[in-house]
């Protein structure tokens, strides 16, 4: 614990989670004068790999991909999508409660070979 000169304490925690999740801690601060308790929560994601899709369909003709999202979290996820690029579609918005997957449908349908 550092006290400087200002209202502000320092107080370094390690945390070394084995897998993705979600972890809830509490830290109860005790003096003669005073009682804190910290809620802590810290949410770990799992590595994520770097993918691709690659897409191959005749001229003019659309092709879907379905991308599964797996939610392993203690929460419901909403996620809003931002496609970048031309010729690409799906859903402004998913849903993936938790401990389910769900398959966003990409979309390409090129206007030109």
């Amino acid at each position: 614990v550092f006290l400087g000169g200002s209202d502000t304490v320092e107080f370094p925690i390690k945390f070394t989670p084995k897998s993705a999740g979600c972890y809830h801690c509490q830290i109860l601060l005790k003096s003669s004068s005073d009682i804190r308790v910290y809620e802590i929560e810290c949410v770990v994601n799992a590595d994520q790999a770097d993918a691709q899709v690659e897409f191959l369909t005749p001229a003019y003709q659309a092709v879907t991909q379905e991308i599964p999202i797996t939610n392993i979290s203690s929460e419901d996820w909403r996620f809003e999508a931002l496609l970048e690029g031309q010729c690409f579609h799906g859903p402004a918005v998913i849903n993936v409660p938790v401990g389910e997957t769900v398959q966003y449908p990409l979309t390409f349908k090129p206007v030109a070979e």
